[in-house]
């Protein structure tokens, strides 16, 4: 406890010289920025602006409210993140959520950690702080990467070194953003998953993504049992209710198999049986690369 209210008091005293025009700090190699950059600060709550590069656009109301309720009755835990613009005046990086709840609770200071970085600079700040998020949406992720890609002019394969993930990951996330903007709404809302949507990516017409995304939401279809009815649907072009049931009707056993492959081949797999249990198994991919790759995992070499 000592050692918080020692750092505390070292903020407020930070604070005190940030607020003193003679000593400006406008980059690292400025008088005094050693003490400043890296260390918690204790900043006024009006002395700082929402971050216009902030790629998080869903703000959950009551998980706000909860936010706030703790750090009424603990403070803020965690300092936020923030770059400097002029004389007090900052900008968030990261930690908008702290930021909004702690004005909900009338806060007139917050702790902060100051950086010193250019707009560019920032906004990969941001991109990439959210992206590590556990709260994110899926179409939140894709959108980050989306403009990591375009605004940092970073390739698929920088930008997996820069957020440690898998490029194949990356690209299933960007993907998604081909889905008709209704579907996108409805993995941000939770009506489905994720693995939904990958499987309606496979659909190019919009018209026919809405229409087995509505099959999905009515009959409370799984990611298997999608992935088999858009199977039915290129191998006939349509979608009809001879089809819809037949996937819904599908055996457990049938059903888990499907899953199981999936998984450890990770890619979609479809099955398609007689009455006496014989039938045949389609495993799909989309490249020579990702062939090549099933092809190792199955035959271990």
């Amino acid at each position: 406890m000592a050692k918080a209210t020692r750092k505390q008091a070292l903020g407020r005293g930070l604070s005190a010289l940030l607020k003193d025009p003679e000593n400006d700090i406008k980059s690292v190699a400025d008088k005094n920025a050693d003490k400043v950059v890296g260390n918690i600060v204790e900043l006024e709550m009006d002395a700082i602006e929402v971050n216009p590069f902030q790629p998080r656009s869903n703000f959950n109301d009551e998980a706000l409210q909860e936010l706030a309720s703790s750090i009424r009755e603990l403070g803020v835990i965690q300092p936020i993140t923030v770059r400097k613009l002029d004389f007090n005046k900052y900008q968030l990086v990261s930690g908008e959520r702290r930021y909004r709840a702690s004005k909900l609770v009338g806060l007139e200071t917050i702790p902060s950690y100051i950086r010193i970085a250019n707009d560019q600079e920032s906004l990969e700040m941001a991109l990439v702080e959210n992206i590590q998020r556990q709260d994110l949406d899926p179409i939140e992720i894709a959108l980050s990467y989306q403009r990591l890609i375009e605004e940092i002019e970073l390739t698929q394969e920088k930008l997996s070194d820069r957020v440690g993930k898998k490029r194949s990951t990356i690209t299933n996330y960007l993907r998604l953003l081909r889905l008709d903007p209704i579907i996108q709404t409805g993995i941000r809302d939770g009506f489905i998953s994720m693995g939904h949507g990958r499987t309606l990516v496979n659909i190019e017409r919009r018209e026919d993504q809405l229409e087995i995304y509505e099959q999905i939401i009515g009959g409370s279809l799984s990611v298997r049992q999608t992935e088999e009815l858009v199977r039915k649907y290129h191998d006939t072009g349509k979608i009809t209710k001879k089809a819809v049931s037949e996937v819904k009707d599908k055996a457990p056993f049938i059903v888990q198999s499907e899953k199981t492959l999936s998984e450890f081949l990770d890619t979609p797999v479809s099955t398609k049986t007689s009455d006496n249990d014989k039938g045949k198994v389609t495993i799909s991919f989309q490249s020579r690369e990702e062939l090549e790759r099933i092809i190792k995992l199955i035959t271990g070499e």
